[in-house]
């Protein structure tokens, strides 16, 4: 490896990739770890847009690699990560074992020295909709963005902590954890390959897990497994939830049922990736349940270090007021300015402003409340509504496990809701309750015009709920209803 080559990861949560994590910015190359979930065309495209020379890879993920290996045009060597010392048979050329490379080594007699504003990492989007877009990140917004990790008012990760980290390494920096966690000392437990929600709590019971960072549906995972399951979970002390918007229900249920804090948060690739963290202020601690509540679902107060706007349709800012919705703007020393060699940035990025394509509403407090993205905000006759505040309520049913809500065509109203619905297993529940559920918690209009009901919400390679598939899946449904 050399200073400024870009080196390609692809692992699972394991001691090999968080060596990797520091040793590549260490000598001055760039850490890029790439998803193994997306598609294998997505893949090809990243590792050759970055122009990888090196691939890092998990012997169980050598098929992947393989596949895609012949239309590699920059690739020369690959390494295979595994216990052994010996290459598995494998098609890949100029294959070589990660142990064999490094018990040949000797041990690096000086560091080179190198710019807070060089490259350290790499990371691409995870499109639903064309090919990944690539963001860099200098050694400086790595470091800032693991110092603010640390502070007391935002996760305060410290050397008592025991972190589990449930988000993948090869997702958005594992939101930073590998890097905070070794600096702050706190001890890191890494679940291996293809973890589920047993491997989570038998994890948290037996390392004595104070701390762990994961997306909605593995927590919704881990409390349907502990309706049939004992674990002794009494150690978690907070849990960080980001990704998607997790719903109040199941914020109570961890904080009620497992007695850890939840910490929502929020953030993006473009951003390293967080910009928000949910933590309650002093003179919250009075208030009704509810009212608390009613903030932990927020995405939360903006990082110190960074700048907001929150511009509405006409180009202006909005007011804070917790109701008047706008697209979320940033910008800060963690927050990038374009994409990796890609014409699209001038879509995403003006003036210095990264545009999230986020909607959403901040209080008083400056408590910001993701209502929506922009291209999944539902406009019905001229107005917005929220799916995520449908999806959330809907998901606060007793009987339903996960809900997603789309926007339809309709043949008066351009788009009107449709509501997916996942029921709990045993559970039965229908249309009717379902719309009973939401009646006086939003506005008439705000109600979907159906409801069906699906085995599973699709969901990307990151875990999120796909909500393209479903519109797609669904885009006549309201039209072949308004056929006399």
């Amino acid at each position: 490896m050399r200073k400024g080559d870009r080196i390609a990861t692809l692992g699972w949560n394991q001691h090999r990739h968080l060596e990797a994590y520091f040793a590549i910015p260490s000598i001055g190359a760039v850490l890029h770890t790439c998803n193994l979930r997306l598609p294998p065309a997505h893949l090809a495209h990243i590792i050759n847009h970055a122009e990888d020379r090196i691939v890092l890879v998990d012997a169980d993920l050598v098929p992947l690699v393989e596949s895609v290996a012949p239309e590699l045009r920059t690739v020369e060597r690959y390494v295979v990560m595994s216990d052994g010392r010996e290459v598995p048979p494998t098609t890949l050329p100029h294959a070589a074992s990660y142990e064999a490379l490094v018990g040949a080594a000797e041990p690096l007699r000086r560091w080179p020295e190198l710019d807070e504003w060089d490259p350290a990492g790499m990371c691409f989007s995870s499109a639903t909709t064309g090919l990944p877009k690539g963001v860099t990140y200098t050694h400086r917004a790595m470091w800032l963005h693991s110092l603010v990790w640390g502070l007391a008012d935002t996760v305060g990760v410290s050397e008592r902590d025991t972190t589990l980290i449930v988000v993948p390494m090869f997702h958005a920096n594992a939101w930073g954890t590998p890097f905070t966690g070794v600096w702050m000392g706190s001890t890191l437990v890494l679940p291996g390959p293809r973890p589920d929600a047993k491997v989570f709590c038998e994890l948290i019971q037996d390392e004595r897990v104070t701390l762990a960072a994961g997306v909605p549906t593995v927590w919704m995972a881990v409390l349907a497994l502990l309706e049939t399951a004992s674990y002794d979970l009494s150690s978690l002390d907070r849990i960080v939830c980001g990704g998607s918007a997790p719903p109040r229900a199941l914020i109570e249920a961890v904080e009620k049922r497992l007695g850890a804090r939840f910490i929502h948060a929020y953030g993006m690739t473009e951003a390293t990736p967080l910009t928000h963290i949910c933590v309650m202020k002093s003179h919250m601690a009075g208030w009704p349940e509810d009212r608390r509540y009613a903030v932990k679902t927020r995405q939360g107060l903006l990082n110190p270090g960074l700048e907001m706007r929150v511009v509405g349709r006409d180009g202006a800012e909005v007011p804070w007021d917790g109701a008047t919705m706008g697209e979320v703007w940033l910008r800060g020393p963690w927050i990038a300015s374009e994409y990796y060699r890609d014409p699209r940035s001038a879509e995403t990025f003006k003036d210095g402003w990264y545009r999230s394509g986020d909607v959403a509403t901040v209080d008083a407090d400056g408590y910001m409340g993701i209502v929506d993205r922009v291209k999944d905000v539902i406009k019905s006759g001229g107005e917005w509504i929220s799916s995520v505040g449908l999806e959330n309520t809907i998901m606060a049913h007793p009987a339903v496990a996960e809900a997603a809500v789309v926007g339809v065509e309709h043949p008066k109203w351009q788009e009107r809701p449709l509501a997916c619905v996942v029921p709990k297993p045993g559970k039965a529940v229908t249309k009717d309750e379902i719309l009973s559920h939401l009646r006086g918690k939003f506005a008439a209009w705000w109600l979907p015009d159906d409801v069906v009901f699906i085995d599973e919400v699709p969901k990307t390679s990151v875990g999120k709920f796909d909500k393209k598939v479903l519109r797609e899946r669904f885009a006549a449904h309201l039209l072949k209803q308004a056929v006399p």
